[in-house]
């Protein structure tokens, strides 16, 4: 009987030092480690405060659609500079070799992993990345025969990518939908009561959570052709050309992408990091997303308030006479700044959070919805206002803020409280983007 008790009393210590509390006090959930979060390469760190969003100067538009009020911002980390384009070639990469891989898994069993390393079936299996794509590989030419142009469409009889292919599929929950009153699970009928809207813009039941699942599918290649697109008799052709692929742009912003695009980079981006995290063991981090209009205005200032540009001061040139930004200075003098059109990134001096290109370059997607008034009904912690077209909406709901000027712009949109817009569906050879993450803390 003694041995019985002295059993029990060991299992007790145990399962108290393994469970939530200690000697009857609450003590939480032990954790293996405590979380650190580290600084995200080639982003920095943007501390939370207040300023006054808006206006600094007088309305030379006459817009009114910037009336100036004190808001305030959380902790977040931002990118250095725009995406440029052999950070998103790397998206690209991504999607043409998923969708290569899922083409050869249907032949060689080795490009997908459909057993874990306890021999446990996994369903469905997914893509086994430690596997080379040999492209010179007969056997898998064959295969990937489709994803190439057709002959008839190749130029000088070169072996290309078929880029109208590059879709890349990807979900979020529609968290905006899923917090209404009306569509939370009802404990007492043990059922979601709400209707929600699908991607498609249908009005149907919430059965369950996968209601508030949102799917979406992206072809990921930047358009290539803004360069002629956006300009009527100018010789732009060499741009078209080169621009995306040649190293000689590696490090220039990339352009011709869509909001929708960058919305898609976004969550690509989330998935790259947060899957490595987990195969490691790591706690996952907070998504990468597009900035909000406020939180983009408030890290273009620096710190600074009441500041005209990012750099602080009240001109466009330092004390020296040099400009600050690349954008279209004088009577559209465009190269006096230095760049004719896009410049590499980081080419003029950060603001003093050491932030690169807030102003001038190309403008930047924010993943703000437009709306003249919106600074009248939104509030003053972390405010935006976000809407996300449906396909049957009026091209009005399809306006996106865009924020910083660009090389071809006049030095009013510059300006840190400067707002203008573009649809989400259009891309332009003048604007780029670049993300975020929220900090997790304060």
């Amino acid at each position: 009987m003694k041995k019985v008790l002295a059993l029990c009393m060991v299992l007790l210590t145990i399962l108290s030092g393994c469970g939530q509390s200690s000697n009857g006090e609450l003590v939480g959930v032990p954790r293996r480690a405590s979380f650190y979060e580290p600084d995200p390469f080639g982003m920095l760190y943007i501390p939370q405060g207040s300023f006054n969003m808006g206006l600094n100067d007088q309305d030379m538009a006459g817009t009114m659609t910037t009336q100036t009020r004190t808001v305030s911002i959380p902790s977040f980390w931002m990118d250095e500079t725009e995406i440029t384009n052999t950070e998103y070639r790397q998206f690209v990469y991504w999607v043409r070799d998923s969708i290569a891989r899922r083409m050869l898994g249907d032949s060689f069993e080795e490009f997908f992993i459909s057993e874990d390393r306890y021999g446990n079936i996994i369903d469905p299996p997914y893509l086994n990345w430690d596997v080379r794509i040999e492209w010179d590989n007969e056997e898998y030419a064959e295969i990937l025969n489709d994803i190439f142009l057709p002959e008839n469409e190749r130029f000088f009889r070169r072996k290309e990518i078929d880029t109208r292919k590059l879709n890349y599929d990807y979900e979020w929950v529609d968290l905006q939908q899923a917090a209404q009153k009306t569509n939370r699970y009802n404990y007492e009928t043990n059922s979601y009561d709400g209707e929600v809207y699908n991607q498609f813009g249908e009005r149907v039941q919430a059965t369950d959570r996968s209601a508030f699942i949102m799917k979406d599918r992206v072809n990921v290649y930047p358009d290539t052709l803004v360069w002629i697109a956006d300009f009527t008799y100018s010789f732009n052709e060499p741009m078209t050309e080169k621009y995306f692929w040649h190293p000689g742009f590696d490090e220039y912003p990339v352009v011709g992408v869509s909001w929708k695009q960058a919305s898609a980079f976004a969550v690509w981006r989330t998935q790259l990091m947060n899957n490595f995290l987990r195969s490691k063991g790591q706690p996952e981090v907070q998504n990468y997303r597009l900035p909000n209009e406020a939180e983009w205005e408030y890290a273009a200032r620096g710190g600074l308030d009441q500041n005209l540009y990012p750099w602080g001061g009240l001109y466009t040139r330092n004390d020296q006479g040099c400009f600050l930004a690349n954008f279209k200075p004088l009577r559209g003098r465009y190269a006096d700044d230095g760049g004719l059109r896009t410049m590499t990134v980081g080419s003029f001096a950060p603001n003093d959070f050491g932030l690169y290109d807030m102003a001038g370059n190309v403008a930047e997607w924010t993943s703000s919805a437009f709306d003249e008034s919106s600074y009248t009904f939104m509030h003053d912690m972390s405010p935006t206002y976000k809407y996300n077209a449906l396909p049957g909406d009026h091209h009005v709901m399809k306006r996106k803020v865009i924020r910083g000027g660009s090389w071809k712009d006049v030095a009013f949109f510059l300006q840190n409280s400067t707002r203008t817009y573009e649809y989400d569906d259009s891309s332009k050879s003048y604007i780029g983007f670049r993300c975020i993450r929220d900090y997790i803390g304060n």
